[in-house]
């Protein structure tokens, strides 16, 4: 469903709570993390929140449209940083604001905590993401190395 005309001041963002939209707000995480399932994708939230881990959301009318997962911490290499973990709008909302709704709001949220950087990660395949992340301020300023079996 494609929805088209959104008012951009009728887009509402939240930091997630156990309530009513705590199953749409991961079901629209699991666009971007589809190795999980409803089930293992909230066990997972829920122990990183126990680190401090939040998730913050676009709403529209009753429906959960964009969600960032995020956390603050310090670096001796950043001082106070806040890291994005994760940046989704939901498919059937792309292209109307809702995630640079959702993207000014963290860059907000990090200033009043007292954070002097904003961090994120993105797959090298994910151009389109890139592109929004250069249009909204972002440098690319490394690359990032794993060993993924340990």
């Amino acid at each position: 469903m494609l929805i088209t005309g959104i008012n951009q001041d009728s887009m509402q963002v939240r930091l997630l709570e156990n309530g009513p939209d705590y199953v749409k707000a991961l079901e629209v995480l699991l666009q971007l993390r589809n190795n999980y399932n409803l089930d293992t994708l909230s066990a997972q939230v829920q122990k990183q929140q126990q680190n401090g881990f939040q998730v913050a959301y676009v709403k529209l009318r009753d429906e959960v449209i964009a969600v960032a997962g995020f956390c603050i911490g310090e670096k001796l290499a950043w001082g106070k940083y806040m890291y994005i973990d994760d940046l989704i709008t939901n498919s059937a909302y792309r292209s109307r604001g809702a995630g640079k709704i959702l993207l000014d709001w963290l860059k907000e949220h990090a200033r009043e905590n007292g954070c002097v950087q904003l961090h994120l990660d993105s797959g090298v395949q994910r151009y389109p993401a890139h592109r929004f992340y250069l249009c909204n301020g972002f440098n690319i300023a490394s690359h990032h190395f794993s060993l993924l079996e340990l």
